[in-house]
């Protein structure tokens, strides 16, 4: 069974929900990532989305895509996020580790020569933004190969077709994006999402994790009491165009604490 799929279940006995943390590879500098994936577990993540820093990220609000920046200015690319990965899993061998990030890099690289490093490098699963399922069977059968697992998004606008589109292929998990917008959006309608959120796992035993607007300890609790997992990036990812890399390390740790205590607060 995979790390992603024990994880999973683990929390599923426990009546607990999984908190999924993204973090950019690179930001602000390439020492600082490792280091806070570590902090960010012992805080109580479940599981990490690692993003893979990119010049055009066109689903990302303007907190990630200057995370981005950073991450490229300090001389960050694809591979050297896989080297963190592999780095991270010196000391830590059963946090779930999922990659985010868009086509193009990956696509250069190589189907193949990506997923076999990213596999030796500990990497559970990748999420494409821009990879529609209907498109992803290529990348899919590598996959396969490596027992890793291709994550899908499903929007509010989503139809009943695309849904079991991406119910029958996705696994490890399937990403909601709660609201029509980019990353770090605020405008999040836990009703509607929560609607949503019924009507996928009507059509699948995948767990369905939820993000995009959510920041706190209210929206995680919210959207936690529907879905199978939070996923928080932007309220991480912000402290680091604000302060030190230090101070920044320390908030988003808090915010890991803050999430986690909510989300133990519906089991």
């Amino acid at each position: 069974m995979s790390r992603l799929a024990t994880r999973f279940a683990q929390l599923k006995s426990q009546q607990r929900k999984a908190l999924v943390s993204y973090v950019m590879a690179g930001d602000p500098h390439p020492h600082v990532t490792v280091p806070l994936l570590h902090q960010m577990v012992e805080a109580g993540v479940d599981v990490i989305e690692l993003g893979l820093p990119f010049s055009d990220p066109m689903a990302d609000g303007p907190v990630i895509a200057l995370a981005a920046e950073r991450a490229l200015a300090a001389g960050t690319n694809t591979l050297d996020a896989l080297e963190m990965v592999k780095q991270f899993r010196e000391k830590d061998t059963d946090t779930p580790v999922v990659l985010m990030g868009y086509l193009n890099p990956v696509e250069v690289i190589g189907y193949e020569k990506f997923v076999s490093t990213a596999h030796d490098c500990g990497v559970d699963g990748i999420l494409l933004v821009d990879l529609p399922p209907e498109e992803a069977q290529a990348l899919d059968v590598v996959l396969k190969k490596f027992d890793m697992d291709q994550i899908f998004l499903l929007a509010p606008t989503s139809t009943d077709q695309r849904i079991q589109h991406v119910a029958n292929q996705a696994s490890g998990f399937i990403y909601y994006v709660s609201l029509k917008g980019v990353t770090g959006a605020a405008t999040l309608d836990v009703n509607e999402a929560a609607q949503r959120i019924e009507k996928i796992k009507s059509m699948t035993d995948v767990p369905v994790g939820v993000g995009f607007g959510i920041s706190d300890a209210a929206s995680a609790k919210a959207i936690g009491s529907a879905a199978d997992a939070v996923i928080v990036g932007s309220a991480f990812v912000k402290p680091f165009a604000q302060t030190t890399p230090d101070q920044a390390v320390e908030q988003a740790v808090n915010k890991v604490k803050e999430l986690r205590a909510a989300l133990d607060e519906l089991v």
